[in-house]
């Protein structure tokens, strides 16, 4: 039986009953997988993956600034008056390489709960699942039925997101309980798609949706992210996610930081403007050269590359040896044997971005290599899971703040 607000007062005695009640912990893991690996047959780069990656982390951004409009009634202070969404459902979501992954795990949602396989994205802030009712667009994803769950409240309220090109996800959004690793968020805004567009497929996108982690401030549905619901309703000790995105062991832990994946300390960045996550870079290092200070950007698990600025992309390969990459205007090359050094710091310390994640491998010619910095169209810098991979990152909600530290 599906419930409205009105049924819900009167039925309400029932629903605390049904409701798991979960014991405080300090945090819990939740293994990630790399279930959507962009990778050719050849372990060759696709310039046509890597464009289309670049107008879809694009659109996502252009419709996180329409929600922070919408939702505080003032313009994001990056948003370019008269941008565009970009319809890009007609380009392939093909593999990349083996080098750039995006990272699953497994939620529950609903009373009896039903497991859905999520990519958990620090650069939207919504939950997004396939409807039972969805047409065949969400064939072969876990469907969401409310009506078989107890917990289940219709808000009678439609959603319309397009980051991913064409059409976008489009649906109506529910209340209901969403479960991550044993804690429970009772009164969790989700929206029920009843349509896919291409970017969220099954041959496309191996989860069966998407969790957002960033701010209330970019939400569709102008409510709390999941994360910030757990906190809210007292389910972790600590107002912080962290995310490890390195092999052996990829996790995201809730509720604070798993001190076996990190040394040290962590080297804390304000973000500066709630949203996404979005903080400055303090410097950006090529070959030894101090190249760029205090670059603005975010930090998306959502992701795979580096996206930057046109003008600060060029500079920093100017510095490296690097050269415009002669099949695709937004990347750069390199000799294989000769891979340039990149760090960045965060917090006055200074992170080294590995040459084997920055090397994203070659298209034609096996001496000239692709580096995984890229032209991107975004008003800021964004640093995604090639980079993040190489470090442990902690996302502080209560002190707006993200921490990096070493890998253990």
């Amino acid at each position: 039986m599906r419930f409205t607000l009105a049924m819900v007062i009167t039925a309400l005695p029932f629903f605390v009953a049904a409701i798991p009640q979960s014991a405080k912990q300090r945090g819990q893991v939740i293994p990630l997988s790399k279930l959507s690996s962009l990778v050719d047959a050849d372990k060759g780069v696709s310039l046509e993956a890597l464009n289309s990656h670049i107008a879809l982390t694009t659109a996502k951004i252009l419709h996180g600034f329409d929600n922070f409009e919408k939702n505080t009634g003032a313009s994001h202070p990056f948003a370019v008056k008269g941008a565009q969404k970009r319809n890009s459902g007609g380009l392939p979501l093909a593999p990349l390489s083996s080098r750039f992954n995006r990272w699953f795990g497994t939620i529950s949602v609903g009373t009896p709960p039903t497991n859905f396989v999520v990519l958990f994205d620090t650069g939207s802030s919504d939950l997004i699942l396939p409807n039972n009712e969805c047409d065949d667009s969400c064939d072969g994803h876990t469907l969401y039925d409310p009506k078989a769950s107890l917990t289940s409240i219709e808000l009678g309220e439609p959603f319309n997101v397009q980051f991913f090109g064409g059409e976008g996800a489009f649906g109506y959004q529910f209340i209901d309980n969403v479960t991550i690793a044993g804690l429970t968020a009772t009164r969790q805004t989700l929206g029920a798609a009843v349509h896919y567009s291409q970017g969220l497929q099954i041959r496309r996108f191996a989860g069966d949706g998407l969790l957002g982690m960033a701010f209330p401030a970019i939400s569709r549905y102008h409510q709390n992210p999941v994360f910030q619901t757990l906190v809210t309703e007292g389910q972790t000790d600590e107002p912080v996610f962290a995310i490890n995105l390195a092999d052996p062991r990829p996790e995201l832990y809730i509720g604070g930081t798993n001190p076996d994946m990190y040394t040290g300390d962590f080297a804390w960045t304000p973000v500066t403007q709630t949203g996404f996550w979005q903080v400055h870079i303090d410097s950006v290092v090529g070959n030894g050269q101090n190249v760029l200070s205090n670059v603005a950007a975010i930090i998306d698990t959502g992701t795979v590359g580096i996206h930057g600025l046109r003008s600060d992309v060029a500079a920093l390969y100017a510095a490296t040896g690097g050269t415009p990459f002669s099949l695709g205007q937004n990347f750069y090359s390199f000799p294989c044997d000769a891979v340039p050094s990149i760090s960045f710091t965060f917090g006055s310390t200074s992170f080294p971005f590995p040459a084997v994640a920055f090397n994203v491998g070659s298209v034609d010619d096996p001496s000239e290599c692709v580096g995984a910095i890229i032209v991107g169209t975004a008003p800021f810098w964004i640093v995604g899971s090639a980079f993040l991979k190489s470090v442990y990152t902690a996302f502080d909600v209560s002190n707006e703040r993200v921490g990096f530290a070493t890998l253990a």
